[in-house]
């Protein structure tokens, strides 16, 4: 049976993709791991590890026991809560990489996905349509962080044979757990203030545009990475991954063809400051050559299905 291992299963992203990868592959060939027990109870079928992904030993054993066929590593500390805890960012987000990349070097991991970001890219790189090979010029300890995991993933690749792949995600959009601490986040608490009938206060500009995606198509897009043939991976770092790019007004406008009388206040803080060396927009033409990659869920789409499944939530709690 196909073993996995999620490290980081309590985040944002980490409870969607456990989530798929329990549809997919069953609810036994999961195990979850994290420094917290996941809130999600659907995500606790799987048998849990309590890991301090920074802690090499204890990290190492449970790989070695384990023997998994893939790992997915999404524990780190974003973008926003990085500028506030540089050092300990700095520590989590690269030990823990550095960890696993070398309990894959022993052979005891298969197969590694670690998520990069748009972060990687700042001040100096053009803003529209960035390609697959744009200068990295990131301006934010997450930022720094993420461009030298790519680059000790490349070295582990080309040094020890180690399969390990990538995706830097743009902002990212569900409605099933809490954002927690990105840059991006905005655009995922403005649906639930919306569907509570309150008004929002941005702290982005109206006019930021920002590339986003839809969770349902990160969550496909990264399951589709990993099952693609190694030959047909020809980028080591970590591909460009692209749908939709928007702004705080477009999306409140989008939410506005549902709720006419949804306000939003601008009151741009510190993320202000991350985002404007941010891209606008992406050029995934690497990752559509490569293993065929391609958005399914565009922002009317995200709007609807985001608005229903938050206003259905919420009315579960409270019966």
């Amino acid at each position: 049976m196909t073993k996995i291992l999620v490290i980081g299963a309590a985040g944002q992203l980490g409870i969607e993709l456990v989530l798929a990868l329990q549809a997919q592959y069953g609810v036994d060939a999961v195990d979850i791991s994290d420094i917290r027990v996941p809130e999600d109870e659907r995500v606790m079928r799987s048998r849990f590890l309590h890991l301090d992904a920074t802690d090499e030993y204890t990290l190492s054993k449970a790989l070695e026991d384990g023997r998994y066929e893939a790992v997915y590593h999404l524990a780190a500390m974003l973008s926003a809560t990085s500028e506030i805890k540089p050092l300990a960012a700095w520590n989590l987000n690269m030990q823990s990489l550095l960890n696993v990349l070398e309990a894959a070097k022993e052979g005891w991991v298969n197969r590694i996905f670690w998520p990069s970001s748009i972060a990687v890219f700042g001040g100096q790189t053009s803003k529209k349509s960035v390609p697959q090979e744009a200068l990295l010029d990131p301006m934010t300890v997450y930022g720094i962080s993420k461009q030298a995991g790519e680059y000790w993933c490349r070295y582990y690749h080309a040094k020890f044979g180690v399969d390990v792949r990538s995706i830097r995600y743009p902002g990212l959009i569900g409605h099933r757990s809490e954002p927690g601490g990105g840059t991006t986040d905005y655009a995922v608490e403005i649906y639930y203030a919306a569907a509570a009938g309150q008004s929002y206060t941005c702290f982005l500009q109206a006019n930021q545009a920002l590339p986003m995606m839809y969770m349902d198509d990160a969550v496909r897009g990264t399951l589709e990475l990993m099952e693609t043939s190694a030959d047909r991976i020809q980028v080591r770092t970590s591909y460009n991954l692209g749908a939709m790019s928007f702004t705080p007004i477009e999306v409140t406008n989008s939410i506005q063809q549902h709720l006419p009388n949804f306000n939003v206040h601008f009151k741009p803080d510190h993320r202000q400051g991350i985002a404007k060396n941010w891209p606008e927009s992406i050029d995934d033409t690497a990752a559509r050559t490569d293993w065929g990659w391609k958005p399914k869920i565009l922002l009317p789409e995200m709007t609807s299905i985001m608005l229903n499944a938050i206003r259905k939530k919420t009315q579960l709690a409270v019966h």
